[in-house]
């Protein structure tokens, strides 16, 4: 089974479903963040010290481990030379 026939299969689930759609941001942002930090050839603990923090919040923020809050969001668009921008569908 590859890997679009086990999420079709997951999906039937609306509970499955339902949280991965509630995750879906998080990880697009996530995502984001990884390539611009890359791109731009930093490591975590270099753009942690653009942002002002420690290292392990860059680690536990690319990893997924926590829902950071907006102001750290912000904080991190800066520190790559972006904005955020937040949108309702």
């Amino acid at each position: 089974m590859n890997h679009e026939e086990v999420k079709h299969k997951l999906f039937q689930s609306p509970e499955v479903k339902r949280e991965y759609d509630d995750l879906k941001v998080l990880y697009a942002i996530k995502k984001e963040i990884i390539q611009l930090r890359l791109a731009q050839g930093l490591s975590q603990k270099e753009l942690a010290e653009k942002v002002g923090t420690k290292q392990s919040a860059i680690s536990r923020l690319e990893g997924g481990e926590y829902n950071p809050s907006i102001e750290f969001l912000s904080k991190v668009a800066h520190a790559l030379g972006k904005e955020i921008h937040i949108n309702f569908h």
